[in-house]
């Protein structure tokens, strides 16, 4: 290089970072969290005929101890390894049979401050199960596949369960927290519940009023598409089992059909308009409280 150029370059640089030190710091930006997206029917239905097949072949029924649970366990577990998630089989007993929670937790976010959602899947020995909680758990698992093919990073991190024996009483959901840590309940800084999402005719959707800001993240969604709604406190399904260890709760359902616990509550009884809606507001809710600390 040339001395006069190296001259000229030097009184260059000195020069911005004369201008640098001088200059008011800029304000940071905050950082923006990631628009939730928004899914299809085509994308939460498929997984509602699977577990309709399943209950076919195997007596009818996706019921605590029989084959029909323990295929629908299999077809969500394979989904979410597929997708990257960390499974794990909690099991337990009841009834004289060995029953199974899955746990799917997505790599990543703050372990000491986990998002964690979860629906029941098992159904009553008498029918499939679609509505009551095949929708619930299909919300869920879409929601799951949204968060893995997103390749979201969240602040927190993010949990997934789908539970068991929860037709005899909550009982897998009662087993997973009686299992926990004083130190793990404590690192749960909320639990969503989703039990019934795709009820036909609906008239409100059923919101649990517990942990305020999963309450302002659905109240708030449905609010802005002018969805009625309804406060139904704490409400009664597998979000009771967190609740009542002193963990916040959240979640909501879309209410009871002619075909609770019957063998009618097969495919043709999830409304397929209504079941979209409950998973893109499952999707927004996960996507904003994983967002905050």
């Amino acid at each position: 290089m040339h001395p006069t150029s190296r001259l000229r370059r030097a009184s260059v640089v000195l020069g911005l970072c004369a201008a640098l030190v001088g200059a008011p710091a800029a304000a940071a930006e905050p950082a923006t969290a990631p628009a939730p997206p928004v899914i299809t029917a085509d994308q939460v239905m498929p997984h509602l005929d699977a577990l309709q097949r399943i209950a076919d072949r195997d007596g009818g029924n996706r019921a605590h101890g029989t084959p029909g649970y323990r295929d629908s366990v299999a077809y969500v577990k394979a989904a979410l390894d597929r997708a990257g998630f960390r499974t794990a089989l909690h099991r337990f007993t009841h009834d004289g049979a060995t029953g199974y929670n899955l746990i799917a937790d997505w790599p990543g976010g703050d372990p000491e401050h986990v998002v964690f959602a979860g629906a029941h899947l098992d159904s009553v020995p008498e029918g499939p199960g679609i509505n009551d909680n095949g929708s619930g758990s299909a919300a869920l698992l879409a929601t799951a596949l949204e968060v893995s093919r997103a390749r979201l990073t969240p602040d927190r991190h993010l949990r997934f369960a789908w539970w068991g024996a929860e037709e005899a009483g909550t009982v897998g959901s009662g087993a997973y927290v009686r299992d926990l840590s004083a130190a793990d309940r404590e690192r749960i800084d909320v639990y969503l519940n989703v039990d019934m999402a795709g009820t036909r005719n609906i008239r409100q959707w059923l919101v649990v009023h517990d942990d305020p800001a999963a309450t302002a993240a659905f109240e708030d969604w449905f609010a802005a598409r002018k969805l009625p709604t309804f406060d139904i406190g704490i409400g009664g399904s597998d979000h009771v089992s967190f609740g009542d260890a002193g963990i916040p709760v959240g979640g909501f359902a879309t209410g009871l059909d002619n075909c609770l616990h019957e063998a009618c509550d097969r495919v043709e009884n999830v409304d397929p308009h209504t079941e979209t809606l409950s998973t893109n507001a499952l999707i927004s809710a996960v996507w904003q409280l994983a967002a905050r600390h």
